[in-house]
């Protein structure tokens, strides 16, 4: 028997697990490019429209911060780029992240792996499998970018390096994560070294595109934006990509054969002989187990705030013509303050991912065996539940109000007036509500069909089209008003109203208690 005996009936059985996650990555993220070309095409339809936003958004740090590199803004093809390439290349990157940190770690840290490995299977079988399934999925990924833009009318070459780009920085992540499964003994500290390397490039991209651009050659993002898209395309920088994935595997595969089964290169930290008194009770240990996520989607939530409010008050030049009134369906005032309520709901709409993914913690738990010596104690199954809900509902406040600070200071030091910084800290903060009605179809979720509470991130997705796109595709009213965010006033361009935040709180809540009937009465499942 070789090494790779099984690796064919892997790549079969992995795909078939990831079928449904793969359509909504690669959907998703074909979607955010599509929708840029879309959205730039309708809000600049002249070139003189598309010079002034040119000369607008070259001329902003901090968006060149954001986004990247300033080229040939004044064409659709350009400002797709602009806009979409280093988010493209990160959502490349979280799915080659989750696609390796299942298929490799988590099945070994469960005992699949161990199981998997009692047939007829070579030691480097699942490891190669995890790699060739990632692969498939950055390359669908990028051909369904390309195909996208291109249908849209875009230039073939251009379509094709935005594409090529996000692939290659999809795999060098790949191996990244590769990896980090090699050199630790827990899923999470895969996702966790993995998340960091893919932060790290972002800053180095965003520091070397202010500067003098010598940083961003330390990052795959800035790889594949030198490839220059719509903008006589470079194709060598692939070659870099590609080398630096390859050897990065190649070491993953020879610390893979150097280690233990189940073990990892880096032996886990010792912990304290006993337990600190926080951890005596339901709420100190979901605290200690979520406090990480918390604190690294603070952060993200901080600078997506200030990236925000980095903006000011130059809004008219960003958005020529268009009515956001008609975007969203509501009467504006200011075409400023109609700017940072929609930026309020985006903001909202991105904390979310932090809420659902508390609210997934509980289940996470579950499946992993981790409640049932907990449950054989004296500790209620209820209070279990009520500590990683406390913690879920009290840091998507946290999250949010650092989101609406972040903007609400950036845009004082912008143009000098401070006194915005409380408005727009409610307008983020007025979207709670609503966020907590996602959690609280996690928590329901949870109680009720354990096995479909991933599912909560369907409802997130059906929030954002619903609010971005809700109004201008004509949904009918009865199916907007589902959505939590379409009840929720548009601060500061519209007037506050305590009651469709009070109801919309208590939907909320009645989700969370139903959730916790619902896993009071039913067995512990752990598949």
């Amino acid at each position: 028997m070789t090494t790779l005996t099984g690796t064919t009936t892997l790549v079969r059985f992995f795909l078939r697990r990831e079928r449904i996650a793969l359509i909504c990555w690669i959907l998703g993220g074909t979607f955010l490019y599509y929708s840029q070309a879309v959205g730039v095409d309708i809000a600049y339809p002249t070139q003189a429209d598309l010079d002034r936003v040119a000369a607008s958004m070259a001329g902003n740090a901090a968006m060149v911060a954001m986004a990247g590199p300033p080229r040939v803004l004044d064409t659709i093809g350009g400002q797709v780029a602009f806009q979409s390439a280093a988010f493209g290349m990160i959502v490349a990157g979280l799915m080659s992240m989750f696609l390796i940190g299942r298929h490799t770690r988590s099945n070994e840290e469960t005992g699949r792996d161990e199981l998997i490995r009692s047939g007829v299977v070579g030691r480097h079988a699942a490891f190669t499998a995890a790699a060739v399934l990632t692969v498939l999925a950055n390359l669908l990924y990028g051909a369904a970018i390309a195909l996208s833009l291109i249908s849209y009318g875009l230039p073939t070459a251009g379509s094709i390096a935005l594409g090529v780009g996000a692939t290659c920085a999809g795999l060098v992540f790949m191996a990244i994560a590769l990896l980090a499964a090699q050199l630790t003994e827990s899923t999470r500290a895969v996702y966790g070294i993995t998340g960091a390397a893919i932060a790290v490039s972002y800053v180095l991209r965003a520091v070397g595109d202010v500067g003098n651009g010598v940083l961003s050659w330390l990052s795959p993002l800035g790889w594949g934006q030198a490839m220059r898209p719509y903008d006589g395309e470079t194709w060598w920088p692939v070659l870099l990509s590609l080398a630096v994935a390859v050897a990065v595997t190649a070491a993953a595969r020879q610390v893979l054969d150097h280690r233990d089964f189940g073990a990892g290169v880096l032996p886990p930290r010792p912990g304290p002989a006993r337990a600190g008194s926080a951890m005596h009770s339901a709420f100190g240990l979901a605290w200690r187990l979520q406090r990480g996520s918390l604190i690294g989607w603070s952060i993200g939530m901080l600078l997506a705030g200030l990236a925000f409010g980095s903006i000011g008050d130059d809004v008219g030049d960003l958005l020529g013509d268009v009515d956001l009134g008609d975007l969203l369906g509501q009467e504006m005032g200011s075409l400023v303050d109609a700017f940072y309520a929609m930026s309020a709901g985006l903001l909202a709409l991105i904390g979310s991912g932090y809420t659902i993914s508390a609210g997934l913690r509980p289940r996470a738990e579950e499946a992993a065996g981790h409640i049932e010596p907990l449950l054989s104690t004296s500790l209620p199954r209820l209070r279990w539940l009520a500590g990683h809900t406390v913690i879920m509902l009290a840091g998507s406040a946290v999250v949010l109000a650092l989101g609406g600070l972040g903007m609400g200071l950036m845009y004082g030091m912008i143009t000098g007036d401070m006194s915005e910084l409380l408005p727009l800290l409610g307008a983020s903060v007025t979207y709670l509500p609503a966020v907590w009605v996602l959690g609280g179809i996690t928590v329901a979720l949870f109680g009720f069909l354990p096995s479909a509470t991933s599912g909560a991130w369907i409802a997130l997705g059906f929030c954002f089209v619903v609010l971005m796109f809700g109004a201008t595709l004509k949904f009918p009213s009865w199916l907007m008003s589902i959505s939590p965010f379409d009840n929720i006033p548009l601060v500061p361009a519209a007037a506050f109203a305590p009651a469709p935040v009070l109801i919309t709180t208590l939907v909320a809540l009645a989700l969370c208690v139903a959730g916790a009937y619902g896993f009071r009465r039913r067995d512990v499942v752990t598949n």
